[in-house]
């Protein structure tokens, strides 16, 4: 249940990062409050998977989606530029953080 709830987290970390992009420096009240939900929920499933998972793994996992995430999703929906230097490097964010997973650092 802990690997699900940090899934989530990270997906929720992703919303945060693309809904405070929209907001307009917190001007915009639906993305601002968009963002302020994302943010909490991320946190919350965030310290309820911190209870059975190591600190370490948990929050590269965590960052590593979101950055993934939010890299993918600005590509996708947000207009940023697309080049294959940044789909290598979210390759290779997520490939870190498989690795470190499966090197057996997490129970």
């Amino acid at each position: 249940m802990a690997w699900v709830a940090l899934v989530a987290a990270g997906l929720f970390e992703t919303g945060f990062a693309v809904f405070l992009k929209l907001s307009d420096g917190l001007r915009e009240p639906w993305p601002t409050f968009g963002f302020a939900v994302c943010a909490l929920t991320s946190f919350g499933l965030l310290t309820l998977a911190l209870r059975e998972l190591e600190v370490g793994p948990a929050y590269a996992v965590w960052t590593g989606i979101g950055a993934a995430g939010a890299a993918s999703a600005g590509m996708l929906f947000l207009g940023d530029a697309v080049s294959t230097l940044k789909l290598v490097s979210i390759a290779l964010i997520l490939s870190g953080v498989i690795g470190l997973n499966l090197s057996g650092v997490t129970p």
